[in-house]
């Protein structure tokens, strides 16, 4: 069951959780930038109030060392009030303009009357809102108490707040939309990247490598995501690759079960075939036994070479540990002198040379394997020609390795061919029988073997000719 990592989170995606996130930290500066501004606003409206107060109030108080009281009205809404401090008590002098509630004027000059320095105080009068109260000493004994409204104040602050709350609600709308957009097109890239890992997540690789976009394009997002989408694709071209030879490691499974079964349903057939003719013969062709049984041998003997080599790729293609090759020290010329001399025996009609360099050419090998690899060579150049054929081995010895060229002067392989010639049950000439052609394992057994031993094995010539080159390192093991 494949998980889907990438709907996992149910909640809000990145892009709107970060604008929210946005939202709300603008928020939290306009509310404080907006509560400074506000707080720096009334204070500065209240001192310059005062400071009115303070210039109306020079005045009144040479009126009031005149007369007693302030004969001269203040401002529309404004009160002002005479007190006699001396005795310890604050009696109004009148008369005078003073609310229905003078009690915080009162209380105002009692205070002063233990001061030496100017009042000031914001009250609130029943009826009448909040006002400012300032008093001063107008002589030795004698306070004089204004009071200025603040209506005008409190409009203009609540007026500011109304500004505010307008224009941060419209900057904030316009920076959560802006900025929700940017923060899209800046992690498009990364939704670019989920979208592919969801279509990886959601297809069976193994029929969809073809068709899903493993790449993700783009130069967005800055050189944080840059790297992410060079590490991403770096990641997707892993599992491209790793696909690749999936696939085709799939692919010549298929093609190499369904040449084994082919090519073991043709001795199959015979061996069944023959095995009839066999129990026929034995009930009316006495004398025809023999042939009939002798048939049946050979078909099974061949069906046995061909599981025996099948059995032998399988263990070659398993891990290291379970290569079956039996490691001694032994001499490549005399394992090239043995096979040349059973090639001659059982090939007289392919002249055979051997060129042997060293006398002793010591290595760390598995002599039968690298004898087998010899005797499938040799027999593939005498299938493979006609008659007449010259064939030739050469041994050589280079810096660190051993050579063995295999060659023949028979018509060559076709280029088309070269590249899967060493493929199992390949063919070149595809119109050639199973009894001289073989089962076309024979050079796909000798180049796992080499490869087993640490070795390669090469296909050279020219059309005319054709060389198979084996080489082996000297410390194979």
């Amino acid at each position: 069951m494949i998980r889907r990592p990438w709907r996992a989170h149910r909640g809000l995606r990145l892009g709107t959780r970060l604008a929210l996130g946005l939202g709300v930290l603008s928020l939290l500066v306009f509310a404080v930038v907006g509560t400074v501004l506000t707080a720096y606003m009334r204070d500065y409206l209240e001192r310059q109030l005062a400071d009115q107060m303070k210039l109306v109030q020079v005045v009144q108080s040479k009126d009031a060392a005149t007369h007693g009281t302030v004969r001269r009205k203040p401002y529309y809404g404004w009160y002002t009030a005479v007190y006699d401090v001396s005795g310890g008590t604050a009696n109004l002098r009148t008369p005078a303009e003073v609310p229905a509630d003078s009690r915080a004027l009162t209380a105002l000059a009692q205070t002063m009357a233990r001061s030496d320095e100017d009042l000031t105080r914001t009250v609130r009068i029943d009826g009448h809102g909040p006002y400012l109260l300032r008093a001063c000493e107008v002589e030795p004994g004698v306070v004089l108490v204004s009071a200025a409204p603040m209506e005008d104040v409190e409009d203009t602050v609540e007026q500011l707040v109304t500004v505010q709350v307008v224009a941060f609600g419209l900057a904030l709308l316009a920076l959560v939309v802006s900025g929700r957009r940017m923060l899209r097109r800046g992690l498009k890239p990364l939704s670019d990247m989920a979208g592919t890992a969801h279509g990886i997540a959601s297809h069976d690789l193994t029929e969809s490598a073809a068709r899903l976009p493993l790449r993700v394009d783009g130069r967005d997002g800055g050189r944080e995501v840059a790297e992410l989408r060079t590490a991403f694709n770096t990641m997707l071209e892993h599992i491209d690759d790793s696909l690749a030879v999936r696939a085709e490691a799939e692919q010549r499974l298929r093609r190499f079960v369904a040449d084994a079964s082919h090519e073991l349903r043709t001795p199959l057939m015979s061996v069944r075939g023959y095995a009839d003719l066999f129990q026929y013969a034995a009930a009316n062709e006495p004398g025809e036994r023999e042939r009939h049984l002798g048939r049946l041998r050979a078909e099974a003997a061949r069906m046995g070479v061909l599981l025996d080599d099948l059995l032998l790729l399988a263990r070659l293609d398993a891990a290291a540990a379970q290569t079956p090759l039996r490691w001694e020290d032994a001499d490549l010329t005399e394992l090239v002198r043995q096979a040349a001399d059973a090639f001659r025996a059982g090939h007289p009609g392919h002249p055979l040379s051997l060129t042997a360099g060293p006398a002793v050419v010591k290595l760390r090998l598995d002599p039968q394997r690298i004898r087998q690899v010899l005797d499938n060579l040799l027999a593939n150049a005498a299938v493979h020609t006609p008659p007449g054929t010259r064939v030739s081995v050469a041994v050589s010895v280079t810096a660190g390795a051993a050579r063995v060229a295999v060659a023949d002067t028979g018509p060559g392989i076709p280029a088309a061919d070269r590249e899967r010639i060493f493929d199992r049950f390949y063919r070149v000439d595809k119109a050639r029988s199973r009894d001289r052609g073989g089962s076309g394992l024979g050079l796909a057994v000798a180049g796992s073997l080499v490869r087993a031993h640490g070795g390669t094995i090469e296909l050279g010539g020219e059309p005319g000719t054709t060389v198979f080159t084996v080489t082996l390192p000297s410390a194979a093991r």
